[in-house]
């Protein structure tokens, strides 16, 4: 019986398993699902390198939300021969903007960040998850399950993957060499990583497939799982491009 093939299924920050636990259901009986976890690794080279290190030898469907978009980069940038697909889900590409706008993001996550410490992670992750789903799911037993998540992880690993973001590359060079069967897809009202970063992306990756989800916010695959997992099943059915020759 031949091996099921690997889907990596790549976290955000201060996500872990839950935010990817409707595809795991969907595609376990296709693929052999992986929900690495980044510890306290400080930066997203380092991820990537984990992800790498512990991921099964054959080739590897990646699918990466948020801060998991970025550590698909760094994987891509690495060991491009290793990924036969390639998701990009409510992330971005762009470096930390220079200036002003880069300081205001800077001390917005350092902000958090003293909450986290002097008041808990539940307490700031009521405060940052206000604009991470559609406003209809707010105070829904699906935006409790968000901050249960974050409550789950560790101010020492927010702190990590705080400082692992504003270290983040501009990915934009990379766009144009990625020659697998790729996917962006984003919430139609997600604020953080809106439409338009990803209409870029799409029109800078050759062949790249575009879906916008409508009623949905920034934690797509939680919010609209069914219409997540149709995407992704299409993704996956693309077939892989041949570059051993």
């Amino acid at each position: 019986m031949a091996a099921r093939p690997t889907l990596l299924l790549l976290p955000g920050l201060m996500c872990d398993h839950a935010v990817w636990a409707a595809q795991v259901e969907a595609f376990s009986a296709s693929h052999e699902c992986i929900v690495p976890r980044y510890g306290t690794l400080a930066s997203l080279a380092a991820m990537a390198e984990q992800v790498l290190d512990e991921a099964p030898p054959g080739p590897l469907a990646v699918a990466g939300h948020s801060m998991g978009g970025r550590v698909a980069f760094e994987m891509w940038a690495r060991a491009p021969q290793r990924i036969s697909h390639l998701a990009l889900l409510d992330t971005s590409w762009h470096p930390l903007p220079p200036g002003a706008e880069g300081e205001r993001e800077r001390a917005g996550r350092y902000a958090l960040l003293a909450i986290a410490r002097t008041q808990g992670l539940r307490a700031m992750a009521r405060e940052w998850a206000q604009g991470m789903v559609h406003p209809s799911r707010l105070g829904t037993p699906l935006f409790e399950a968000v901050l249960d998540m974050f409550e789950r992880s560790s101010v020492e690993a927010f702190a990590a993957q705080i400082e692992a973001l504003l270290a983040r590359r501009d990915a934009g060079p990379l766009l144009s060499g990625i020659a697998v069967p790729t996917l962006l897809l984003c919430g139609r009202e997600d604020g953080w990583s809106p439409p338009a970063r990803h209409e870029v992306m799409h029109a800078h990756i050759p062949g790249s497939t575009l879906r916008v989800i409508e009623r949905c916010g920034h934690m797509s695959t939680m919010e609209q799982p069914e219409v997540v997992n149709a995407a992704l099943r299409d993704w996956l059915a693309e077939r892989a491009i041949d570059r051993t020759i």
